[in-house]
């Protein structure tokens, strides 16, 4: 019984740290499952209700910029509607193409060497954007335009294949097209809310929520974990790349990804 309350606090720290940074939190669970850990089915339920409170911490962190209030100006209140009309423009290839391929590649991909080389592939592609000369075109998300959006959408499914990430995709992604670094991370945080809530949706409708006291009370340990580490960690990175660049997390994906595969494959 405690031990599973442990297991909780675990994951949900995992999740927490690990969501908003471009270093995969799916990877980092599929790691962390192999040696803490619940039964499959109760796992994947598990980890969807705590990316939920990872979510809810971005809302929560960026209620100002994402809520609509009669307190706005209407122009405060019109920049809020662009972005998420952006938001759920830039999600529309994820949904689709999720909803077509999200069964094989949890078949296919869901192991450990996938998520070593992603995580490798990862850095280097990310260590590569930080050494190039920065476009900086677009220096506020409300500079984003509807074709980036939609680009940076596309740019997102690679994520599907865990190791990748999907905020170190959309950060690099959104780099790649201009935007800076703020405006990247600002944008892959929005987009994680249609993004992430619809994969939990689905996962959830698969899986059912079906739960013992008991289990209820361990997924709301990782929930409100996820959700308070979350919010930290949204509000460090956002000081951490005013200021510095993403290289360390490509270094710590590189040394990661080769440990993972050493340690799996001897």
């Amino acid at each position: 019984m405690l031990n599973d309350f442990i297991s909780a606090l675990i994951l949900g720290i995992v999740e927490g740290i690990t969501e908003f940074l471009p270093i995969s939190s799916t990877g980092h669970l599929i790691i962390v499952n192999q040696f803490v850990g619940f039964n499959e089915q109760f796992a994947n339920m598990f980890n969807v209700v705590i990316q939920l409170g990872a979510i809810l911490s971005v809302v929560v962190y960026f209620r100002k910029r994402l809520i609509p209030s009669g307190h706005n100006s209407s122009s405060a209140n019109h920049r809020i509607y662009d972005l998420w009309k952006k938001t759920i423009v830039a999600v529309t290839p994820a949904l689709v193409i999720g909803f077509l391929l999200a069964d094989y590649i949890e078949e296919r991909l869901f192991n450990t060497t996938v998520v070593a080389l992603a995580l490798i592939v990862g850095g280097i592609i990310l260590l590569y954007i930080e050494n190039r000369k920065p476009l900086n075109r677009m220096t506020s998300v409300d500079n984003l335009t509807y074709k980036t959006a939609v680009l940076i959408g596309f740019i997102q499914c690679l994520a599907m294949i865990p190791g990748t990430s999907r905020s170190a995709a959309t950060i690099i992604g959104a780099m790649l097209l201009g935007a800076s670094r703020v405006v990247a991370a600002e944008f892959s945080f929005f987009l994680a809310i249609p993004t992430m809530a619809a994969a939990s949706g689905y996962t959830l409708l698969k899986t059912g929520l079906l739960l013992s006291s008991h289990e209820l009370l361990v997924v709301a340990c990782g929930f409100v974990v996820s959700f308070v580490v979350a919010w930290l960690v949204i509000a460090g990175l956002m000081n951490y790349i005013s200021k510095r660049d993403f290289k360390p997390f490509a270094y710590y994906r590189i040394v990661l990804g080769i440990i993972v595969l050493a340690y799996f494959m001897i």
